[in-house]
């Protein structure tokens, strides 16, 4: 069966988007593998299906990260599927749609793609976990998806393929696991930050987890609406948000979402 897909790229992090409302593929795991295979498919961190809602949203997507795995939500996923679903349904700036974590509302400007996130759960402060490389102060939230974060002296220097491994499949954080975010505090309420994402390994970027690293960021250390977040890829992202007691609420996340190429795909 020959698919239509169409390649895209949120700050270095990587989708294929298929337009699944008509053809109603049910990809199986190896199949997703195929797709994301870099030497033998299309290559990509990720697969989006768009499909139709099921209540009150615009549509509904069906995420699936590298390995096969259904993710509940991506960050710099969600500003690449509000392009793709607004060019397929030819609609205005602002569209919403349903993920695991709930519905997400884009508002599109050009090139770049605000979303609102869903409230952040299971904000965790200075936990310890013991790892090969000594105890750990680290910290974590749920924005969509779970997420470590560890702040470090200079994070292009961080071992974030191997201790990022080690989280991310740590006892801590069982039986789910959880992405892992190397922060680097770079001053003038910025930040530089890696991710090694479940599924994946390490990207060029990761929304959710930059969102995470702000959120921590600000409850710790001050920094104040918005954040500038680096990313490995070189892009920078904003994360906004306002305060409630000791919550967060109204958090948006800002950054590029960009077409790379269209094509079609034996599946």
């Amino acid at each position: 069966m020959l698919v239509d897909f169409t390649k895209m790229n949120g700050a270095g992090n990587d989708f294929v988007l298929i337009d699944n409302r008509k053809i109603g593929l049910q990809l199986s795991q190896e199949q997703i593998k195929y797709i994301c295979d870099r030497q033998r498919g299309i290559g990509a961190d990720g697969i989006m299906l768009l499909r139709n809602a099921g209540g009150e949203a615009d549509l509904g997507w069906d995420f699936y990260n590298q390995d096969g795995s259904e993710g509940e939500m991506c960050g710099n996923g969600a500003r690449c599927f509000a392009r793709f679903a607004q060019s397929k349904l030819k609609s205005s700036d602002t569209i919403s749609f349903e993920t695991l974590a709930g519905i997400i509302q884009a508002k599109l400007q050009g090139e770049n793609a605000i979303i609102n996130l869903t409230p952040p759960e299971d904000l965790r402060i200075d936990d310890h976990i013991s790892t090969s490389h000594g105890e750990l102060e680290i910290h974590s939230v749920n924005t969509g998806v779970p997420h470590a974060v560890l702040f470090v002296e200079d994070a292009d220097k961080a071992m974030v393929s191997k201790l990022g491994k080690e989280i991310r499949h740590h006892d801590h954080y069982s039986p789910a696991g959880t992405n892992v975010n190397f922060v680097q505090l770079t001053g003038n309420n910025s930040i530089h930050v890696r991710t090694y994402e479940r599924g994946v390994g390490e990207t060029l970027a990761c929304g959710t987890g930059v969102t995470a690293s702000g959120l921590i960021t600000a409850k710790l250390h001050g920094y104040a609406s918005p954040i500038s977040v680096r990313v490995l890829g070189g892009d920078y992202l904003s994360v906004d948000f306002e305060t409630d007691g000791n919550s967060f609420k109204n958090i948006k996340l800002t950054g590029p979402a960009e077409f790379v190429f269209t094509g079609q795909i034996e599946i």
